[in-house]
């Protein structure tokens, strides 16, 4: 099963797809978070209530999220080329990566204010707090595990786009599984790839749940 693998290439591709998918899901929640705060204040019966901004939005985020990503991958070609001055390897593919995980985010970190306690939120308005103050020391302190939990979500998931992204060139372990495994039918790269993106994925979960354990035992 080992035979004629080119292990240093496997080494080098598991580190492209770890900053690809680190680099991207820390850009998804830099713009996802705040989106997804904006979809929690915008909704009807909340802070800033306003149902057409909120259905503008909404729609937005469903139409990005309904899109297959490797619809996506193609799709946004031009933007890609536009943002980076390429469209293959490594930078390339991160593009349609925080593009396709950005209403991804956004939704989770909206089910995550969501769960936070109204009265909470009702106390500090009873004691003037602004909206900002809400938002900075009430929502998200107490969404924390949430909006963890959801970036480990995010992140499992773009570990997946990632693979998709080697069709096109994109760099990481979907891309040696294509040249190899798929192009020159060297099945045994195709099964430790596989494998190699299984134990980062297993790896992740792990560190994200700990974290969100942590987080939640302190909030207690």
């Amino acid at each position: 099963m080992f035979t004629g693998v080119v292990w240093p290439e496997i080494g080098q591709a598991t580190l492209a797809t770890l900053y690809m998918v680190g680099l991207s899901t820390v850009l998804s929640v830099v713009v996802g978070l705040p989106l997804g705060i904006l979809l929690f204040l915008f909704a009807p019966a909340n802070l800033m209530q306003n149902r057409p901004l909120y259905q503008v939005l909404s729609v937005v985020v469903n139409i990005v999220r309904s899109v297959p990503f490797i619809i996506l991958l193609i799709a946004i070609i031009p933007f890609t080329q536009w943002v980076v001055g390429t469209t293959i390897g490594i930078n390339a593919a991160i593009v349609p990566l925080v593009v396709g995980a950005i209403p991804f985010y956004a939704r989770l970190a909206e089910t995550a204010l969501r769960e936070v306690d109204k009265g909470v939120i009702e106390a500090a308005q009873s004691m003037g707090a602004s909206i900002g103050q809400i938002v900075y020391r009430v929502l998200l302190p107490e969404s924390r595990p949430g909006l963890i939990a959801g970036s480990t979500i995010t992140a499992v998931t773009l570990i997946g786009y990632s693979a998709m992204s080697g069709v096109i060139g994109g760099g990481g372990l979907g891309d040696l599984a294509v040249r190899y495994g798929y192009e020159r039918f060297e099945t045994n790269v195709m099964i430790i790839t596989t494998a190699v993106m299984v134990v980062l994925v297993q790896l992740l979960q792990m560190f994200g749940d700990r974290l969100v354990h942590h987080f939640s035992e302190r909030a207690r």
